[in-house]
C-alpha cells in the first residue's frame, strides 16, 4: 500500500473555498483511502492507497470535492520518493541566507514541456528568482510573498497547466510526515 501526498489548490485562502480539515479527512476516507491525515489548513492530505493510477485518483478526489463542498479545487498528488527528489533538487540549497518561508515550490499537475518552461524562465520578475524542473517550479521571493511580480495566473497562462504552491517549510514537513507512515 503506497503513501501519497495530496495538495489542494486554493483551499482556505482569504476566506474562499472554506473546508474544515475533519470534513476533508472524512471525504478522503469515503473514497476508500486509508490512514488519512491532514497538515495545516491549506489542503495538505496524506493517505495510503492501493491505487496505482494517480491521475485517475486525482480526478476522483477533485470530483468528490466539487460534489461535497460546491467548488472545484485542483488536486496535485506526489509520492514520498517524488517529494524527496524535489527536496534534493532544490536549486537554493547551497545558498546562504535563504529564508524557507520565502521559498515556494509550485507543484504542477503535468509537465508543461520545454517550450513553455523556457518561455516562463525568459520572463523578468526581479527580485523573484525562478528555477524549474519538469513538474516543479522553485520560486524565491526575496521581498516576501505579499506582493510578488510573478503571479499564479501568469504562471498558469504561460505553462498551460494547473498546480499549487507550498512554502519550503511545508514541503519538508510533508515529506517528514510521509516518511513517518
Amino acid at each position: 500500500m503506497a503513501v501519497i501526498i495530496s495538495m489542494l489548490r486554493g483551499v482556505n485562502l482569504g476566506g474562499h473555498n472554506r473546508v474544515k480539515m475533519d470534513a476533508l479527512r472524512t471525504l478522503y476516507e469515503s473514497l476508500g483511502l486509508r490512514d488519512v491525515q491532514t497538515h495545516v489548513q491549506s489542503g495538505n492530505v496524506l493517505f495510503r492507497t492501493e491505487g496505482r493510477d494517480l491521475v485517475r485518483l486525482g480526478k476522483r478526489i477533485e470530483n468528490a470535492i466539487e460534489q461535497t463542498f460546491g467548488f472545484h479545487s485542483d488536486v496535485v498528488l506526489r509520492t514520498p520518493a517524488e517529494l524527496r527528489d524535489v527536496i534534493a533538487k532544490n536549486p537554493f540549497a547551497d545558498r546562504r541566507g535563504i529564508e524557507p518561508n520565502k521559498l515556494a515550490v509550485t507543484f504542477l499537475a503535468s509537465d508543461p514541456g520545454k517550450e513553455a518552461r523556457d518561455k516562463l524562465l525568459a520572463m523578468k520578475f526581479e527580485p523573484e528568482e525562478l528555477h524549474m524542473e519538469a513538474r516543479e517550479l522553485y520560486i524565491y521571493f526575496t521581498n516576501g510573498m505579499a506582493r510578488p511580480k510573478l503571479t499564479w495566473p501568469l504562471i498558469e497562462r504561460t505553462l498551460k497547466t494547473s498546480g499549487t504552491s507550498r512554502n519550503w517549510n511545508t514541503v519538508t514537513k510533508l515529506l517528514e510526515l510521509a516518511e513517518a507512515y
